[in-house]
């Protein structure tokens, strides 16, 4: 995955907020509760007879999961969640079934946080409908209608993103600090698509004897978003924007591990005054996203995750024939020659390893240091690792939290573990963490590591971790460390640190890599094509391209002169 977080760096949309002066007020607001129609005057009147809430008016009952008491100024350890997390129809729908719940835990101290309870075969069928509903509604607006929705949806998240923020910490456990870059990077895409959307159009192909052809640009219909733990909120964002700047309509599924703020998103973009059922929230694991592949009335799949699972989701809609965009692993190199800025190379690798807690799928994890410069390189990394402060990802001074589940904690224990014993030396960090406030002793905390001795054989170098470790190697020449680099069956990210401007674009050029950071990394503005070579997937999200992976191009042919026929 990615590093979303391009306002680290000073990055803006704000030339897209042009479109903002034209947005004006588009539905009343919803009230928060259904009220009664007045009081009578005189005591002999009888009241009027109960009757069933109608849908329209369960809606409207509803609260926001941001109004709700318990969701303000939460803080770590103390948020129980039981609102239902599906939604469809535009409002959230509880569960039919409760019968294989999973606990979902707050990843800063262990405690259950809510349960998951997955969408089965009528509730999926359900929000699909409702999203094809929907987005017959949709994809007859102009460019410049949904435009003016999308904005607004940025502005809301632009307003209350630092209660958003503090609701992706609670159920993802990266630091603050970084929620609330995921969270700013969410309104820009928004934002971003919003400026494209009323520039889409075809094009007219002069035919002989004043005979023509054009092309429409079309949506594809209803659109599957199934997300990562990683960057729940975001994905949900990067996914759904394109879509909607299209004329599509979306049925999106977190991760099981994450299944809070999705709902948040959707009941922004109802808000802001999409149709209902444009923007659809089901929570499952496997199994639902199974029944998501399969629908016949989906059109596509846009899927980010491991390689394993995106194989599958490859595969099951295939059957179908059904587009898909796969967003999947990596173990990217990083490599930094000897005149390179040393000062920037060593925050570049520290950017490139840890942040997420290393929980970053384009990470530079594979970091190559050009034998002249490795002591001193190696001497400041260590150094400033040591420094990274582990603790409750609500505080300001945190710049690490914890790992997504026990399980995952488990595991990069065990990667580090083998490093060792196939030869590579822990320089630092690489062990369980407990931080010293009381409510955190539960929580999936790990020192930031960094790996020495490594080489290109060991399973800490060829397979992705997936946690805050570091692994250093030695290189000489740069026909070595290209051919290094790109053996591997991975292709998501790649970084060069170097002076020498002819050299960083001739190694940008033969790496064999989706992206590749020259003396930067992790810098993914939302106007910047992101995806993989190789097993690291196919398709792209941000940037213009984007459009491609979301339409569909009709031709039309104008005969203005007779038929001329063989027959």
């Amino acid at each position: 995955m990615k590093l979303r977080h391009s306002a680290l760096y000073g990055h803006s949309t704000q030339r897209l907020r042009i479109f903002a002066v034209c947005v004006v007020s588009l539905t009343p607001s919803i009230p928060l509760s259904v009220r009664g129609s007045g009081s009578s005057s005189s005591p002999a009147r009888r009241a009027p007879a109960a009757h069933p809430v109608s849908h329209s008016e369960f809606i409207m009952a509803q609260q926001p999961i941001l109004s709700l008491p318990e969701f303000r100024n939460v803080s770590t350890g103390t948020l129980v969640v039981k609102e239902a997390l599906n939604f469809w129809g535009g409002a959230r729908v509880q569960p039919k079934d409760t019968k294989n719940a999973e606990p979902v835990y707050e990843p800063a101290t262990g405690r259950v946080l809510c349960d998951m309870i997955p969408c089965g075969e009528a509730e999926v069928d359900e929000a699909i409908k409702s999203a094809h509903s929907a987005y017959l509604k949709w994809s007859k607006l102009s460019g410049l209608e949904r435009a003016r929705i999308m904005l607004e949806a940025a502005r809301i998240i632009r307003e209350r993103r630092d209660g958003i923020a503090r609701l992706e910490v609670i159920n993802n456990g990266k630091s603050i600090t970084e929620a609330e870059v995921d969270i700013d990077v969410a309104w820009q895409c928004i934002e971003y698509y919003a400026g494209i959307a009323p520039t889409l159009s075809g094009q007219h192909i002069q035919l002989p004897g004043g005979s023509f052809a054009y092309t429409r640009r079309e949506p594809l219909g209803v659109c599957v978003g199934i997300g990562a733990w990683n960057y729940p909120f975001q994905i949900a964002a990067w996914k759904s924007a394109p879509a909607f700047a299209c004329g599509n309509a979306m049925v999106f599924k977190p991760s099981p591990m994450t299944p809070m703020t999705a709902v948040i998103l959707a009941e922004i973009y109802k808000e802001a005054g999409v149709p209902d059922g444009l923007f659809n929230v089901v929570q499952g694991g496997a199994e639902t996203g199974t029944l998501l592949c399969h629908h016949p009335m989906v059109a596509k799949v846009s899927f980010t995750g491991s390689v394993p699972t995106g194989k599958k989701v490859m595969e099951m809609s295939a059957k179908s024939v059904k587009q898909v965009t796969l967003e999947l692993g990596g173990k990217s190199p990083l490599i930094i020659f000897k005149d390179c800025e040393l000062e920037n190379a060593i925050k570049g690798a520290l950017m490139a390893n840890f942040l997420t807690q290393g929980e970053v799928c384009c990470n530079g994890t594979r970091v190559f240091v050009q034998r002249e410069i490795m002591k001193p390189f190696v001497e400041e990394v260590v150094k400033r690792t040591k420094a990274i402060v582990v603790g409750d990802p609500l505080l300001e001074g945190t710049r690490m939290g914890a790992l997504i589940s026990k399980p995952h904690m488990e595991k990069v224990l065990g990667f580090i573990s083998q490093a060792q014993q196939q030869g590579a030396k822990v320089l630092c960090g690489g062990e369980p963490c407990v931080p010293s406030d009381p409510k955190l002793k539960g929580g999936y905390y790990v020192s930031p590591c960094v790996l020495d001795n490594c080489r290109d054989d060991m399973t800490c170098v060829k397979e992705e971790i997936f946690g805050p470790v570091m692994s250093i190697l030695p290189f000489d020449t740069e026909e070595e460390v290209l051919q290094r680099a790109n053996n591997t069956t991975f292709g998501l990210a790649s970084g060069v640190f170097t002076r020498d401007i002819a050299r960083a674009h001739r190694v940008a050029e033969n790496l064999q890599a989706g992206t590749c950071f020259i003396n930067n990394y992790n810098v993914s503005p939302v106007e910047v094509p992101f995806g993989g070579y190789k097993m690291s997937g196919f398709g792209r999200e941000n940037g213009v391209v984007t459009i491609e992976y979301y339409s569909q191009l009709k031709t039309v042919v104008v005969e203005m002169g007779d038929v001329e026929s063989l027959f």
